[in-house]
């Protein structure tokens, strides 16, 4: 984006500076409810209500402040939720981690596979993925992992799961498919208050990615988003172990009134990806709009 179009966004919607300060780190000592509110105008265009909040993008700021339940840092810390889900659903669910460091430095890339991904254990998109080790660009990556490696994802959009997990990074194995040529297929479980609702599917990650929503019947949904992408040109069919997602989904997300359990589904096998408690930050809007309102009324604050 050019200078004179950030400028004009800028007069257009003054309180994007403050999405510009919070992600720069300026803004830290300002608490989360005045942060908040400040940042959702400038994210979603409209005034946050906390004290009556409707919509889901509403909702998910008022369980950040409100739902502070010490068991959801480890279950983002992409490591320690490892020995979680192992303990609850089992180790054959893993993508299996290679190595696990303490810091960037640590990182020797000579004794690790010709694939492999690495990950940040504290944040979100601190990401390197290698498909062939001859042509990876090492200086790139490690100043890509460097740089998530010492930022507080916290800061930026104030997900307090994030602020307390200590930074590591794995290095997990590369997963790949036949079937699947361009990137793997995610499937995102919508869970709310225990119960999987929705399934997000991500398709061709790696050229033209789409996103589709089904219910637990896999009815094609009308609605899309959170991201500006549009549904898939294909028909999506109904994954033969649904059912097993969705009890896995199920059962990770009991006393929790919102999460989204992510799978991959690998050569007919499922392996656990992430929890994510605030998707897009609760930024992130769906379409058509009045799809923001009926998601929100499928958070019961009342039951927390």
């Amino acid at each position: 984006m050019n200078i004179v179009l950030k400028i004009n966004n800028l007069f257009k919607n003054p309180y994007l500076i403050v999405s510009y300060l919070g992600k720069k780190g300026f803004l830290k000592w300002l608490p989360d409810n005045p942060y908040l509110k400040l940042l959702f105008r400038a994210k979603t265009g409209y005034t946050l209500n906390i004290k009556k909040p409707k919509s889901y993008n509403e909702k998910l700021q008022w369980l950040k402040l409100y739902d502070r339940n010490p068991k959801y840092t480890m279950m983002v810390d992409k490591y320690e939720v490892k020995k979680y889900i192992a303990e609850i659903i089992g180790e054959e669910y893993l993508i299996p981690t290679l190595k696990v460091y303490d810091h960037y430095s640590d990182i020797n890339f000579e004794e690790l596979p010709d694939q492999f991904v690495l990950k940040c254990t504290h944040d979100s998109g601190g990401l390197v993925i290698c498909t062939n080790k001859g042509v990876l660009d090492y200086q790139r990556a490690l100043k890509k992992i460097k740089a998530s490696y010492k930022s507080n994802y916290y800061y930026e959009l104030r997900e307090w799961v994030y602020k307390d997990i200590k930074p590591r990074i794995i290095c997990e194995e590369f997963m790949d498919d036949e079937e699947q040529n361009n990137g793997l297929t995610d499937y995102k479980f919508y869970c709310f208050h225990g119960t999987p609702i929705y399934c997000q599917v991500i398709k061709d990650r790696e050229t033209n990615a789409t996103i589709d929503f089904f219910d637990m019947e896999w009815n094609h949904m009308e609605f899309t988003g959170l991201q500006e992408l549009p549904h898939s040109k294909e028909k999506i069919n109904k994954p033969l172990k649904l059912n097993e997602m969705y009890s896995i989904a199920k059962t990770l997300s009991q006393g929790v009134p919102f999460v989204r359990v992510d799978f991959y589904y690998v050569n007919n096998n499922v392996y656990f990806g992430e929890m994510t408690f605030f998707p897009r930050s609760g930024f992130g809007r769906f379409k058509p709009d009045e799809w923001n309102e009926k998601m929100g009324k499928l958070i019961d604050l009342s039951k927390i």
